[in-house]
């Protein structure tokens, strides 16, 4: 379709240096194809023809790459040329990614199959994710079983065009979501020739290795009228098991203390946690286990059993996957004025995980409480029993591994065009995400009823204490020995859990930059009307649901997240773009609202005022203003009364010990399983938030430029789920009197905390309610530059930085605030965060060769101690210091040969010098199977990709 208007305003020469930087730094790969040109000349020559385009953070084109609101482009070489193999690699290893998140390292974590990015340390669910513009639909699956999320292991990185990354809060556009930031993933909407790639990769540590395959054409009827794209990815990815690596293959054999192997066969103390050792062939029947492992162990203190040293390597930590994507983009010229155009996205990915030993046993605690042995008078005993590959048979854990099964797909179909001075877009997509998890499970009836014929016998009669809990004389020789894989398939299997989630939108769009005229140039106007609905819906498998009176399901040892609700919805949103005067531009939006969620109206108003200062062509300052707002998600409305399996320190009982909350290690209840329970509040409020940023861009050549812009956040209202160790550690405060604000009122405490008749931990409730708020304040930088070096080529330097000035979270009215990053515990348990990221890269281009190094750095973070003891001056009795780990940098490199015209070949080695957290360990227990902080940094060390990419044909 031919343009109806272009500009006729010229560029500044900050725009045309800003255009000029980001040709050359971030697209070193064509420099080095290209017909060899002056560097100055060439990207002159294409930003002095910059018409009026789109960029992220406005609904009207301009001829300004930078503006009052930054944004941050990571193109498609740039995701080549760093070696990022996923949009979750880009995401979390930008600069702005200061926080911690779960993923494939967190075992047993609600969303183990999905992989989540964090900005700026703020909750994954407060950045707005956009495909081409439009929401993505989010996952069905909650993050941390409380938060909805968007899970962005589907997207295909091999058809991205570019990443634009919106930092600040940014409603007054995008509505709710939007206070960290907004994401957006533009794909390519057409190609010159078919390209055709194949990329093959592996770990030098092991595990992981990969296939991706990729192909995208485009194609159009003869007249020109008609255009498509067609794109297709394909990946396979082998897990990355921790028995493939030294920090996870075993338990920590550095820690500061006694390293003892699993508890894989023990009888345990129910009062005092200590060990009877009951077996009369001292282990011998169990020592096949764990590939002939099990053995004798004591723990100081404690008692022997029957263990394995390697037990916790059964487990994945990278997720296994299988997945495809298909994409296309079309568009029909209708006439000079007028195009139709049709998106479609689908995607279909198995991701498959292991837990590990750690999550697959069987205990009498669980079922029963505890139990009474008449051989052991003096208390109540409790029998915990893992399950190793050889009780599994055939392939061991591989055979019980998890998956995942995503589906999902969208369809958008729309309009553009003109009508007088106004352009238009209107489109109407429908959005829908299936997730099926298949997970195994041991099936509660069977599995007691085995061990009880096997093991306990039949119950006599209720102990002499608390005439509550049962009474039985086990067969221990028989509770130390195998299990046949037959045995185990009878009590074991596999359950589905269903859930869905899915968002139609209907958006109508109106803009005009020239509505009238000022001494600076053409006032931009535009006027954007939504209207939309929403559903979400966690189905469980019927045998996951607890009983509301036992608080126990038909599967043993877990429950599942359920809940299903929907909304509609609609929006207004305008915008004025103002050039006052030649130098100062001003832009302002407002937008509101309006939910109707449970039968209630949830509205709410939001806007934004931004400012653009060019004192001299080189020099932009810039700042914005406004609002931002979280509307309540379905799943914080609508979840129903759900349960969880978690452990936490019991402070109440500890401090019958003599312990304090600073210093529980040794302490019988230092680690307690609790069965935990949350719900839905339909009396929610939206989520509120004042921000602001300024800045400053400074281009002086056509080959440099630098910005630097400072954030601010002001988060009110937020929704808040009280933690298990928050409430135990209230509780603690209200029954001993002790120094302290509890989280939450005392007669609160008390209806929360449910202790069975021995006073021990039964079950905590955790309800969801809007009682928190946080303020965040940080600076980010970012240079760019290009230095032409003749017959030698040309070098690309490109670096972005964000160092957090506060950050402090209140999570209720009653207590402090805590710096998340200066108070060490405050930062753990909050998935962890650094103060800064930085991530540099190096480019040299010449003749047919590019080759890329990029550099990835994590600021310093609390180490393990400096958590456990809640202070850095903490030292532990074995000399071990709390404190900070040191920062922690890696590199990627690669090099890519255009061999002929159509055919590029590449290299990629990630991690180059396979650094791996290893110093970290000895500031763990060696109790520890994760002696790393899995949240911030991982341990899958360096990585090797090829990649040949063929180009043939022609459009």
């Amino acid at each position: 379709m031919t343009e109806r208007r272009r500009s006729s305003l010229k560029p500044s020469s900050l725009s045309v240096a800003l255009v000029a930087a980001l040709a050359m730094g971030a697209s070193s790969l064509a420099l080095a194809q290209d017909t060899p040109q002056p560097a100055d000349e060439a990207t002159q020559a294409d930003a002095t023809t910059l018409d009026r385009v789109m960029v992220t953070g406005s609904l009207i084109p301009q001829t300004q790459i930078e503006t009052a609101t930054p944004v941050m482009v990571i193109s498609a070489e740039d995701i080549q040329m760093r070696g990022f193999q996923s949009v979750a690699d880009v995401l979390q290893q930008s600069s702005f990614s200061t926080g911690g998140v779960q993923g494939g390292q967190t075992s047993a974590s609600f969303t183990q199959g999905a992989e989540a990015a964090s900005m700026f340390g703020l909750d994954p669910g407060y950045t707005k994710y956009l495909i081409n513009g439009r929401p993505m639909a989010n996952y069905p699956a909650l993050y941390n079983g409380a938060d909805v999320f968007n899970n962005i292991s589907g997207i295909p990185v091999a058809l991205i065009e570019r990443i634009e990354v919106l930092p600040g809060g940014q409603s007054s556009l995008y509505g709710s979501d939007a206070i960290a930031g907004v994401v957006n993933v533009i794909l390519k909407k057409s190609v010159d020739q078919a390209e055709l790639s194949v990329r093959g990769g592996f770990f030098s540590e092991g595990g992981g290795d990969s296939v991706r395959l990729t192909f995208a054409n485009s194609f159009g009827s003869d007249d020109g009228r008609f255009n498509s794209l067609l794109g297709i990815q394909l990946d396979t990815r082998d897990p990355v098991w921790g028995y493939q690596r030294d920090l996870s293959d075993s338990y920590n054999a550095e820690g500061y203390n006694f390293s003892p192997a699993s508890r894989d066969f023990v009888v345990l103390d129910a009062f005092t946690g200590g060990y009877y050792f009951m077996d009369p062939n001292n282990c011998e029947n169990a020592a096949g286990n764990f590939g002939g492992t099990t053995e004798l162990w004591t723990r100081p203190g404690l008692g022997s059993y029957c263990g394995s040293y390697i037990s916790p390597g059964y487990r994945t930590i990278r997720n296994g996957k299988d997945a495809g994507q298909i994409y296309s983009y079309s568009t029909f010229d209708v006439s000079d004025t007028t195009q139709l155009y049709a998106e479609v996205m689908g995607l279909y990915e198995d991701v498959e995980y292991a837990t590990g030993s750690n999550y697959t046993w069987w205990g009498t605690g669980t079922s029963f409480g505890a139990f009474y042995d008449p051989r052991l008078p003096d208390t109540l005993v409790n029998l915990q029993r893992a399950f190793g590959p050889e009780d599994i048979g055939g392939g061991g854990y591989r055979d019980i591994m998890n998956t995942d099964t995503n589906k999902a797909y969208t369809v958008t179909l729309g309009a553009r065009g003109g009508l007088g001075n106004w352009d238009y877009d209107a489109y109407v997509s429908r959005a829908e995400y299936r997730l099926t998890e298949n997970n195994w499970v041991r099936f509660r009836g069977p599995i007691d009823n085995y061990f009880l014929e096997n093991v306990l016998g039949p119950q006599q009669g209720v102990d002499p204490f608390f005439g509550v809990y049962p009474v039985f004389t086990p067969d221990y020789a028989a509770f130390y020995s195998p299990i046949s894989p037959e045995d185990f398939s009878s009590f074991t299997g596999f359950v589905d859990n269903k859930s869905r989630t899915w968002d139609n939108l209907a958006h109508v769009q109106f803009t005009n930059t020239a509505l009238f005229t000022l001494p600076g140039g053409d006032a931009g106007f535009a006027v954007v009307g939504e209207v939309g609905n929403e559903g979400w819906d966690y189905t469980p498998d019927s045998r996951m649901v607890a009983d509301p009176d036992t608080l126990l399901s038909d599967i043993w040892g877990q429950t599942s997240v359920s809940g299903n609700g929907r909304r509609s919805r609609y929006a207004l949103t305008t915008e004025l773009r103002m050039p006052l005067f030649d130098p100062l531009t001003v832009t302002a939006s407002a937008r509101y609202d309006s939910f109707d969620i449970a039968g209630e109206t949830i509205d709410k108003p939001t806007w934004s005022v931004g400012i653009e200062y060019r004192p001299v062509e080189s020099l932009l300052l810039r700042g914005k203003i406004g609002t931002a707002f979280r509307a309540p998600s379905l799943a914080d409305t609508f979840q129903g009364v759900s349960g969880f399996y978690s452990f936490a320190t019991d402070y109440y009982r500890c401090s019958g010990e003599g312990y304090t909350p600073e210093d529980t290690e040794g302490c019988t209840y230092d680690s307690v399983q609790y069965f935990g329970q949350q719900a839905g509040n339909e009396e929610l409020e939206p989520i509120e938030a004042d921000v602001w940023n300024a800045g400053v861009v400074w281009a002086p050549t056509h080959n440099f430029s630098i910005s630097m812009d400072y954030y601010s956040w002001q988060i009110e209202n937020e929704v808040s789920a009280i933690s298990g160790d928050q409430l135990l550690l209230g509780e603690y405060y209200c029954r001993t009197g002790a120094a302290g604000t509890p989280i939450t009122s005392c007669a609160n405490i008390a209806e929360w905390v449910n202790r069975g008749p021995s006073g021990d931990l039964i079950s905590l409730f955790t309800p969801k309610v809007n009682i928190a708020k946080q303020s965040l304040e940080l600076v980010t930088a970012e240079l760019n530059y290009m230095l032409d070096i003749g017959r030698f080529g040309s070098l690309a330097f490109a670096g972005n930085y964000t160092n957090k000035i506060r950050h402090r979270l209140q999570t209720d009215p009653e207590s402090p605030a805590v710096d998340l990053l200066r108070d060490p515990y405050s930062m753990w348990i909050y998935d962890s965060y650094a103060k800064t990221r930085l991530d540099a890269s190096m480019a040299w281009a010449t003749g047919d060769w590019t080759t890329t190094l990029y550099a990835n750095r994590i600021g310093s973070t609390p180490n393990y101690l400096a958590y456990a003891g809640g202070s850095y001056d903490y030292e532990h009795p074995s000399g071990q210091r709390a404190g900070k780990w040191g920062s922690y940098t890696t590199y990627n490199a690669s090099l890519n040969y255009r061999a002929t015209d159509d055919l590029t070949l590449s290299l990629m080695v990630n991690n180059l010098l396979n650094k791996m957290p290893d110093d970290q360990a000895a500031n763990f227990p060696g109790t520890s199977s994760t002696p790393w902080n899995n949240y911030y940094y991982d341990i899958l060390g360096r990585s090797i990709y090829l990649e040949a990419k063929l180009k043939f044909g022609g459009k």
